[in-house]
């Protein structure tokens, strides 16, 4: 029975650390689809602005976390598309519904949202936001510095009732970072809130108005530490008895069932005396031949024999190596769920870290990388008057000789805003493998197509997969 009860308890202990391990699965997943919704992309940059001018252009819709502009090492100018992180999603979400197409640096820049080659978060950012439509919430950025909480509600609690006012509070005393939440008993006083107070000139500032995104305290959340059960030892060790209990019984009727019905045919076995069949007997191993580890929340038992203070030290020993083992596991967990996606912050993807003696040899690696694209352009392929229905599918069946096609976009593109402005056409070619898309430009760069010699070179793969075909 004793063998039975810790069987038992191991298969909980089991289940219980599976269960933990999904919910800090999940809960790193979320974190990293926050920090995902809190990017926008900025593409057709003017390449005579600079990081502050962009830094200046953003800054009104929240707390700017980091601009990351990608350099070119040859001409020494960025490559016109910058990633932009904020603090908070509401912040990203709201540039991404005010700054797309606006001019800048003589250029209407291109604002989108995530990537389309990351599905793999769509999901988890479908969840947050669904669960954010239980909340009547608003986004409310640049706040004056001089205006408090009570100023903002008073002003906004004329659009109806309002739950709380909360401004997010800087480091310095009784000083707000510009932005805070706001709180509606109904969504028609929230909506409202937003197409009156929106761009609303509050002390000097343009106030910007948005719906909240993410539920309250979403970025706030930890992720759970390890716990080893909410049940006492004592309720687990009695619900472990009785489940081994159920389970010995249910064996004892499975066996005397077997034994009684071969027991129904005659001369099969001796009837003892005073015709009373004895119960079968059930082998309980003695031992385990393997060791059973020791597992984060299983109680330990005093055996017979083993002194009181023996047994407290040993059970202290047996809880610090519990303590570190699961400490370990859930670092080796959540370094391996880190690997397996996409970093959290924008400088971890961009920046190379150099240290030691080998700095110069990374300095000239960096610069001297392959660029990882599996996006072929084709320059000078036709004109304007050439594109019609069927030339998407010439280009496929062309450029499918030298790999796997996933798409193919033509793009024409005006030189300026003027109607008579001359038109480019652009064709992009997506491949399946970077080396397929490599052969293709080797083999049609410099050859000739209705008289027209095509240039093919690779095309920057973070620009296609932000549908910025400016490049």
């Amino acid at each position: 029975m004793e063998q039975s009860i810790k069987m038992v308890l191991m298969k909980q202990t089991l289940a219980h650390q599976q269960q933990l391990m999904a919910s800090q699965r999940n809960q790193v997943q979320r974190l990293q689809a926050l920090a995902l919704m809190c990017r926008v992309y900025v593409g057709s940059i003017s390449f005579e602005l600079k990081e502050d001018t962009i830094r200046q252009a953003f800054l009104p819709f929240g707390p700017i976390k980091s601009i990351n502009m990608s350099w070119d090492p040859i001409t020494q100018k960025h490559k016109g598309f910058a990633f932009v992180e904020y603090d908070i999603p509401e912040a990203a979400q709201l540039s991404l519904e005010q700054m797309n197409g606006v001019m800048l640096g003589g250029r209407n820049i291109k604002v989108v949202g995530r990537p389309s080659n990351m599905p793999q978060a769509q999901s988890v950012i479908d969840e947050i936001t669904e669960e954010a439509k239980l909340y009547n919430r608003i986004y409310v950025a640049s706040i004056h510095p001089d205006l408090t909480e009570e100023d903002i509600k008073s002003v906004f609690e004329a659009f109806g009732p309002i739950k709380y006012c909360k401004l997010q509070q800087g480091s310095a005393p009784h000083r707000h970072k510009g932005y805070g939440f706001i709180e509606y008993d109904t969504k028609q006083a929230s909506n409202e809130a937003i197409s009156s107070m929106n761009l609303f000139d509050l002390g000097g500032q343009y106030l910007r108005v948005g719906r909240a995104i993410t539920p309250p305290n979403a970025l706030h959340s930890k992720t759970p530490a390890p716990a080893t059960s909410h049940m006492p030892t004592a309720a687990a060790v009695a619900a472990a008895a009785a489940t081994a209990k159920i389970q010995a019984m249910d064996a004892v009727a499975t066996n005397a069932a077997g034994v009684l019905s071969k027991l129904g045919a005659p001369g099969l076995l001796p009837t003892p005396a005073g015709g009373i069949i004895p119960p079968p007997g059930i082998a309980i191993p003695q031992q385990i031949r393997a060791p059973v580890p020791i597992l984060p929340g299983l109680p330990t038992m005093m055996g017979a024999g083993q002194q009181p203070g023996a047994v407290a030290q040993a059970q202290e020993a047996i809880r610090r190596a519990q303590e570190a083992a699961q400490a370990k596991q859930q670092e080796e967990l959540q370094k391996k769920l880190m690997e397996e996606a996409e970093p959290i912050t924008l400088q971890a993807q961009e920046n190379m870290s150099i240290k030691g003696q080998s700095a110069r040899h990374l300095v000239m690696q960096k610069l001297m990388r392959k660029v990882e694209s599996r996006v072929v352009i084709l320059r000078n392929m036709v004109g304007p008057e050439d594109v019609d229905e069927t030339l998407q599918e010439e280009i496929q069946d062309e450029c499918g000789k030298y790999g796997q096609v996933e798409k193919v976009v033509i793009y024409n593109e005006k030189q300026s805003d003027d109607e008579a402005s001359e038109v480019i056409v652009k064709i992009f070619v997506l491949f399946s493998k970077m080396q397929e898309a490599e052969y293709a430009r080797d083999a049609l760069n410099g050859r000739f197509f209705a008289g027209r010699m095509v240039r093919a070179e690779l095309y920057d793969q973070a620009l296609f997969d932000h549908n910025d075909f400016s490049g």
